[in-house]
């Protein structure tokens, strides 16, 4: 008996491949390259100065500290608000599921003036916030708030889906041999949900970084207090220091590659884990 080769829809594996490789390389590879390449025509001296001054480092330890914060508050609040779309009936659902796709759809600037006209000392929520004496807009804080915004999406979207595709015999399994609601949530399904998160985590941490148009107005940009990485690498562009710019994205890039490898592992280990048990 022959095997007849089935036929695809989609093109041929080696015209697919090259399309990806230049498409990638057109948009990704090449735009990276030349970060790298204008970074390397500053000598070492010159790269160790701008990256080690302590207005960068300032910089960097606000941003990178600041999308973490971000991140895990996500996590949280991003798993409760999944859960509820995804396991109660209520009025409203379809505009509460809407509304956390809101930070997605609006510009940037946007969001970060209104974040600031709400949370700033004469804000709606801010004069409340800084009579008991919290700080909110022109300070790290105000930053993390403006981060946890754009984030949220990322966080919901992502476990959302793995909430509504759990199994339901699993947890009927689980009482019926007497687990009571903690024990099927810790036992049955939060270890499913693990990676998910981590993933969430990974995306909001990743969309933080970069984070510029909605910062900028709640930050207040003072330089080694509410400076973040993004704003001075603008800064130095507009002083036509595209070498300095370079070099402080290229270490930005290079932090943000090795934190998600390391989250892209610990995902990696918690779904061998789920597959082994």
């Amino acid at each position: 008996m022959f095997l007849l080769k089935q036929k695809s829809t989609l093109p041929g594996f080696n015209l697919a491949l090259g399309y990806t490789v230049f498409y990638l390389s057109l948009i990704v590879l090449i735009p990276l390259s030349m970060l790298f390449l204008k970074t390397s025509t500053m000598g070492w001296g010159a790269f160790f100065e701008v990256i080690t001054s302590p207005r960068t480092l300032a910089a960097y330890r606000l941003s990178f500290g600041a999308s973490f914060v971000a991140g895990l508050v996500n996590v949280v609040f991003g798993f409760l608000i999944a859960w509820v779309l995804a396991r109660y009936r209520f009025p409203g659902k379809k505009i509460v599921d809407a509304l956390v796709d809101f930070p997605l759809a609006l510009p940037t600037a946007v969001a970060g003036i209104a974040l600031t006209s709400i949370y700033s000392q004469n804000g709606w929520l801010g004069k409340y916030l800084y009579a008991v004496g919290i700080e909110t807009a022109y300070s790290p804080l105000g930053i993390t708030l403006a981060l946890v915004f754009i984030g949220l999406p990322f966080v919901v979207r992502t476990i959302e889906p793995v909430l509504q595709e759990l199994d339901g015999e699993l947890e009927d399994a689980a009482v019926s041999l007497g687990a009571n609601r903690w024990q099927i949530f810790t036992k049955v399904i939060f270890p499913t949900l693990i990676p998910p998160l981590i993933t969430g985590f990974a995306l909001a941490f990743a969309r933080c970084i970069g984070e510029y148009g909605s910062v900028i107005f709640i930050a207040g940009n003072m330089p080694g207090k509410t400076e973040i990485a993004p704003l001075l690498i603008m800064t130095k562009l507009e002083q036509y220091d595209y070498a300095g710019a370079t070099a402080i994205a290229v270490v930005m890039l290079l932090v943000s590659f090795a934190m998600l490898g390391v989250i892209n592992y610990l995902q990696w280990v918690s779904s061998k884990r789920i597959g082994m048990n």
